[in-house]
């Protein structure tokens, strides 16, 4: 076989010899290269003897054949001395060698950098791939294959389901042949997680979409566990609108477009923005709707339940009848914790000072689909209270405290009353903070309960107040208030109080003496010492007064059904009216009040009634004349909550002085009617008889009446409330009340529901006004009308 010599068999030359001897030869032409080459191969070989062949195909390609002929295979020596190179005078190579080195290369200035040969560089690090880069690459990817399409889902959707849409973009379906008992509540509860219905954002891509119904789907698995369903089937999947083409008509130039129409051709299509592209994404996206089918399974129910020690008790029938669950019914998460609070209330309520229980534990067998619950309880035994101690004895001593409690010593322990004291403690205003725990004197024994005392740690809080107010309004002009009150004094709940207005209407000073707490949970003793200037519609007067009362408290966190006051008053007077002179009262009042409260809040009832009674045997000496008389007043209020947003609330108002006539009544004495509290829309006493200058003169008898809807509307969370209301009312000039002369008021009202009670904003207009009533009243209070 013939072969080609091959080029790597060339002998190697010097870097000096072949750039002094080769570089420049006009020998390496490109005609010549090959010749030079082979005739080198032919003087080598005449020294070195010999070589093998390489084989090498004659069937070479084209450009080496052009370069090695087959002649030069057939003949290579002939064919290489037939060259310039090969006839010309080889030159002594020592000839060829200069004795002189290259010079080195000049420096270059402003190059300071070692070459990289030289210079120490430090090892470059390959960058970390971006993990939030990979992971969003991956879920874009994964987006379209994550839900199944409308087309590739009729085989895992339920036929004829039940749906229920949850949000715009979500909806559940449920099997119509299966009882779900908690379906409701399986949809309430996921409406409120949902990622899916709680986090939809107009810039929501495709991506997005999927990741946050896989997580619905995970939820909706454990919101049917929660509801005893442990071996449900949830699949997603997404219908998603047609997409159109990614072109739009679109005109083209003036000149195209009249060529166009005269050669009859369509338009040319203009290609989609990315800006319209991903318009068209978020309309479709918007429209996407994601449904999870929803195959609960069977409902697990329980197999066995135990309760600790609470079996061992003596009364167990009681304490397992706390705990609203039993074998066979179905398991159920939320209702495992609200009996496990349950039962630990009712150990609390039942004597179990020291009770506890713990976290509940359920083991679930998938096989028979039953479940274990195990909850851990130790009932400690019970005990009665003994007595309360105050680590400030001083401040607030123990037998105050004792006081303030709902218990007394032998009582059975209440957990409640634990909280209750606490609450009435804060209540005080004499401490920041108040911390009550049991301590065991006495262990049970014997089937006796044990005895606990209450310790109780009180950290005192600021006992001093200085208070101010300013103000101004049409009816009452210019205002300023200040009051200076220490709430420890006299030592326990002994507040002292000094107050003082000056306003362009009144003028007022006064000293207060209370005693909260007195001698029993929420009573009061007031000793009240004031000197009082006043000027109103009705009359003026320059007073002074001195009070003394005990009075039953009911309050925000003692609400009692039965409340009461007495008391004694003495005033000193000198009082005129528009049309009389100024005349000098002296009084003595005998105040007495008793009232019963079947209502259900304080500040905003809602539903039953109150009715109160006020009579003050009153003696009275004017210019030497003296009088007596009975000033007696009923006040009746009913509430009917007839839907869950709307309360109707009504009340009734009768007073009567019976004993002298209306001249030998002082006028801050008598009745009036009108105002916020009275009859709404017109003035502050301008309902009733008028003089001669068209000021009110008070009655003898008073009857008012009033009719009221409140209604929730369900802004601000349910805060915000409306109230139109109609209220009326008249004062006579005798004993005996009665409607002639009833004045009409009606309006709407605004409530804003607090922690406190309702802020009340009430505007009213009277309905059958006289002249010089005004045609609009406003009127702001705490709490409701009535």
């Amino acid at each position: 076989m013939a072969c080609r010599p091959s080029p790597s068999f060339l002998p190697s030359l010097s870097a000096p010899a072949w750039r002094k001897g080769f570089l420049h030869s006009d020998v390496f032409g490109p005609s010549n290269l090959a010749r030079a080459l082979a005739a080198l191969g032919v003087g080598l070989g005449a020294v070195l003897g010999p070589l093998p062949a390489l084989g090498q195909s004659r069937d070479a390609d084209p450009a080496l054949e052009a370069l090695i002929p087959d002649s030069a295979i057939d003949n290579p020596q002939a064919w290489a001395r037939d060259t310039d190179a090969a006839r010309a005078t080889v030159p002594d190579v020592s000839t060829l060698i200069s004795p002189d080195p290259l010079p080195a290369l000049p420096a270059m200035p402003g190059i300071t950098l070692d070459w990289p040969d030289q210079a120490d560089l430090p090892a470059i690090e390959p960058l970390t791939p971006d993990p939030d880069i990979a992971d969003a690459q991956q879920q874009a990817k994964a987006a379209g294959a994550a839900l199944e399409t409308d087309d590739s889902a009729q085989g895992v959707r339920i036929a004829n389901a039940a749906l229920v849409r949850v949000a715009d973009q979500v909806v559940l379906a449920f099997p119509t042949d299966t009882q779900i008992p908690d379906r409701d509540a399986i949809v309430a509860r996921f409406k409120g997680l949902s990622a899916l219905a709680t986090l939809k954002d107009d810039e929501d891509n495709l991506a997005q979409l999927t990741r946050r119904a896989k997580s619905d789907a995970e939820l909706l698995q454990q919101v049917l566990r929660v509801y005893g369903y442990y071996d449900p089937g949830v699949t997603q999947t997404i219908e998603r609108p047609a997409t159109p083409g990614t072109t739009t008509p679109a005109a083209t130039a003036p000149e195209t477009a009249s060529s166009s129409a005269a050669t009859g051709a369509a338009a040319p299509a203009k290609a989609e923005t990315a800006e319209e592209a991903r318009a068209r994404r978020q309309a479709n996206l918007a429209k996407s709707v994601v449904r999870f089918d929803i195959q609960p399974g069977p409902q697990y129910r329980f197999a066995h339940i135990a309760l600790g020690d609470v079996m061992a008790a003596s009364d167990s029938a009681n304490l397992r009848a706390a705990f609203h669950l039993n074998i066979g019914d179905p398991i159920n998460s939320d209702k495992i914790l609200t009996e496990k609070d349950s039962l630990n209330k009712e150990l609390g309520e039942r004597g179990y000072a020291f009770a506890s229980v713990g976290e509940p534990d359920l083991v679930i067998d998938h096989e028979p689909r039953t479940g274990d619950l195990t909850v851990p309880v130790t009932t400690g035994g019970k005990y009665r209270f003994g007595h309360v101690n105050s680590n400030l004895p001083a401040y607030l001593s123990s037998r105050h405290l004792e006081r303030i409690a709902r218990f007394r010593p032998g009582d059975m322990y209440q957990r409640s009353d634990m909280d209750d004291l606490r609450e009435g403690i804060l209540a005080t205003s004499l401490v920041s903070t108040a911390t009550v725990k049991a301590r065991e004197v006495t262990p049970p024994a014997n089937g006796q309960p044990g005895v606990v005392d209450v310790d109780v740690d009180l950290t005192k809080a600021p006992q001093r107040t200085l208070a101010g107010l300013i103000g101004y309004s049409s009816g009452e002009g210019a205002r300023l208030e200040g009051s200076w009150e220490h709430r420890n004094f006299f030592p326990p709940e002994g507040m002292i109080k000094f107050r003082g207005v000056l306003g362009t209407q009144e003028q007022l000073a006064g000293f207060t003496f209370r005693r909260n707490n007195f001698h029993e949970r929420d009573q009061v003793l007031t000793a009240d010492l004031y000197a009082q200037t006043i000027q109103v519609r009705a009359y003026d007067a320059n007073t002074i007064s001195a009070t003394a009362s005990l009075e039953k408290q009911s309050t925000l966190i003692f609400q009692k059904p039965w409340t009461y006051s007495f008391g004694i008053q003495l005033i000193g007077t000198q009082e005129t009216t528009s049309t009389t002179p100024r005349t000098t009262y002296f009084i003595a009042a005998l105040p007495l009040r008793g009232a019963y409260d079947a209502s259900d809040s304080l500040l905003d009832p809602t539903r039953g009634w109150r009715l109160s009674l006020r009579v003050s045997p009153e003696l009275s000496t004017t210019d030497g004349t003296k009088s007596s008389y009975v000033k007696t007043q009923v006040d009746a209020s009913i509430y009917q909550r007839i839907s869950s947003s709307v309360v109707l609330a009504a009340r009734t108002r009768l007073g009567a002085i019976a004993g002298t006539t209306l001249d030998n009544i002082a006028p801050s004495r008598r009745f009036y009617a009108g105002g916020g509290a009275s009859v709404r829309g017109y003035a502050y006493q301008r309902v009733g008889p008028l003089d001669s200058a068209g000021e009110p003169t008070g009655g003898r008898s008073l009857s008012e009446f009033s009719l009221e809807a409140r209604v929730k509307t369900g802004l601000f969370g349910g805060a915000v409330g409306l109230v139109p209301f109609v209220d009326a009312g008249t004062v006579g000039p005798t004993a005996t009340p009665t409607l002639s002369g009833l004045r009409l008021g009606a309006g709407l009202g605004l409530r804003y529901q607090t922690n406190f009670g309702p802020i009340r904003i009430d505007v009213g207009t009277p309905i059958n006004p006289r002249p010089g009533d005004s045609r609009l009243g406003v009127y702001i209070a705490l709490g409701q009308a009535f």
